[in-house]
């Protein structure tokens, strides 16, 4: 197997944006779980920035995601105006530079560094899951105040779906999902199904970052968010697409090494008392929370199934893919939205 250059073509990248200003040094700083690799970029000045480097989907969704991310940081209000990482401009736009040989095509953004304060603890005690709840529906509000400004985004749940199928049909997908076709093609159409009656005409979208591993944000000493990076799975879409990842945050077992993606921490009574916080200050509607079951159907249709390989090591991408189709999808019947519903009175 080839290895591949990434200081070479970080450098390049930089000398195509300012050959002025010498790199002196190239740290790679990834979590190493995924084809997106992050590097702290060192000047001869000893200043330094951080580099994106990704090979994963394709160029055209790249930078209109990094198109879309840079806009929401520079129009988020008070006090969130400084959570995002800036991206680095030229010309009025997101500089990105794409490098292309015969072996790879991949695509490298820069940003400024942002700034971490404290991370919250491995297992939330009460007041950090009624603080949490509460600041995370006002970073919603925030971002749902600014969609209307944002670039518009071609990717859709929908057409990650149609993605999915779209592979299944051909050799290399129904080589890698051998033996399962049949019912992953039926988990996209519940999927599709659901989403049309549930919440296709009747809620909007806004930016969402859907992995919001505890590991990915810090806070303040207030338990206020002071900065989120990693935005592998940003997209344009519903609200409630990063609550499981919160459920996960706030759940009795608490942030893992080795983690299974199970339906239960989305009805444990710690989410419970989450979502009752986030709807004091933005309150959810029915059909939101009856779409809590497809908003995990899709994340594991999409990035367990579809996506797993490129975001996992092999090895866990497989046990990942084995439990979604022994565990995580005959699970979803199991989910109880009369309980949530109840407990926050809608």
């Amino acid at each position: 197997m080839r290895l591949v250059d990434y200081s070479s073509i970080i450098k390049k990248a930089w000398a195509e944006f300012d050959g002025s200003v010498q790199v002196q040094t190239i740290e790679d700083i990834s979590a190493k779980v995924s084809t997106n690799h992050v590097f702290r970029v060192t000047f001869e000045d000893g200043d330094h920035i951080i580099a994106k480097l990704s090979y994963f989907g394709t160029y055209e969704q790249f930078l209109e995601d990094h198109r879309i991310i840079h806009a929401l940081a520079n129009n988020l209000l008070y006090p969130f105006e400084n959570v995002l990482a800036k991206s680095l401009v030229r010309d009025g736009q997101v500089y990105t530079y794409r490098h292309k040989d015969g072996f790879l095509d991949a695509w490298v953004v820069f940003y400024n560094p942002i700034r971490i304060q404290l991370k919250l603890p491995r297992r939330l005690e009460e007041h950090h899951i009624r603080m949490l709840g509460r600041e995370v529906a006002r970073f919603h509000k925030a971002c749902s105040r600014v969609s209307p400004v944002l670039p518009k985004s071609s990717k859709t749940l929908r057409s990650d779906i149609w993605d999915l199928l779209d592979l299944l049909e051909t050799e290399t997908g129904q080589f890698e999902h051998r033996m399962h076709t049949d019912e992953l093609k039926r988990q996209c159409e519940l999927f599709l199904e659901n989403r049309q009656k549930l919440v296709a005409k009747s809620v909007e979208t806004m930016p969402v970052f859907v992995d919001w591993n505890i590991g990915n944000f810090s806070v303040t000493d207030n338990l206020e968010l002071y900065s989120r990076w990693d935005y592998d799975w940003f997209r344009i879409s519903y609200r409630v697409m990063d609550f499981y990842f919160f459920s996960r945050v706030v759940s009795n077992a608490g942030d893992r090494t080795v983690f299974s993606y199970v339906i239960g921490p989305l009805m444990e009574d710690r989410f419970l008392l989450f979502l009752q916080e986030y709807h004091r200050v933005f309150p959810l509607t029915e059909s939101e929370i009856r779409f809590l079951p497809e908003a995990y159907r899709f994340f594991i249709l999409n990035y367990v199934i579809k996506y797993g390989r490129y975001f996992f090591h092999r090895t866990y991408a497989i046990k990942l893919q084995r439990e979604a189709y022994d565990i995580y999808f005959p699970s979803i019947e199991t989910f109880d939205a009369e309980k949530i519903l109840k407990a926050l009175g809608i």
